[in-house]
């Protein structure tokens, strides 16, 4: 079962999303210092205080499994300003300011390869207002790049220098045209 998550409802289960996080980024291939206590009392903190905040989660029983999450993003904010900064201002005028920022998509090592990220996605992306959406991902090929593409996304920048590529959707482009 997937839920949408205000950011109320969000906070309250910092801990168990801090939990699938560190699950999903710390596994073997993927590598990352992903700490529970940091995602729970900054990060996920920082990025629910964001306009449009949007959360969602998958459960499995009473136990979150997995959740994506984002907001609308805007110039002056770290990762945008981060972006432009590497895409030069052609390519950051058409697509940032204004756009939902895809920030994390995390599925528990032991729920992956289920259709969740998928389920998650599409979920996370339903009923938005933003015109434009934009997320980064590996710049090398792992399930995370093929899933987006799979879902309609397309890639804008191969690496943006620090291993990541960035991906955006026109909302307003049927997908597949």
């Amino acid at each position: 079962m997937i839920d949408v998550l205000d950011r109320t409802r969000a906070l309250e289960v910092a801990y168990p999303l801090g939990e699938v996080f560190h699950s999903a980024y710390s596994a073997p291939g993927y590598d990352e210092d992903a700490g529970v206590e940091e995602f729970a009392t900054e990060r996920l903190p920082t990025h629910a205080a964001r306009d449009d905040f949007k959360l969602v989660a998958a459960r499995s029983g009473e136990r979150i499994v997995g959740f994506a999450y984002g907001f609308t993003g805007q110039r002056g904010q770290w990762w945008p300003d981060r972006v432009a900064a590497a895409i030069g201002p052609e390519l950051a005028d058409e697509w940032i300011g204004g756009h939902f920022e895809v920030v994390h998509l995390a599925v528990a090592v032991d729920a992956q390869r289920q259709g969740l990220g998928q389920a998650l996605m599409t979920e996370l992306m339903t009923g938005l207002s933003n015109q434009k959406a934009l997320l980064t991902t590996w710049a090398d090929d792992r399930p995370a790049p093929r899933l987006y593409r799979r879902l309609g996304w397309q890639m804008l920048v191969a690496d943006l220098g620090w291993g990541s590529a960035l991906y955006g959707m026109d909302r307003q482009v049927p997908v597949g045209q």
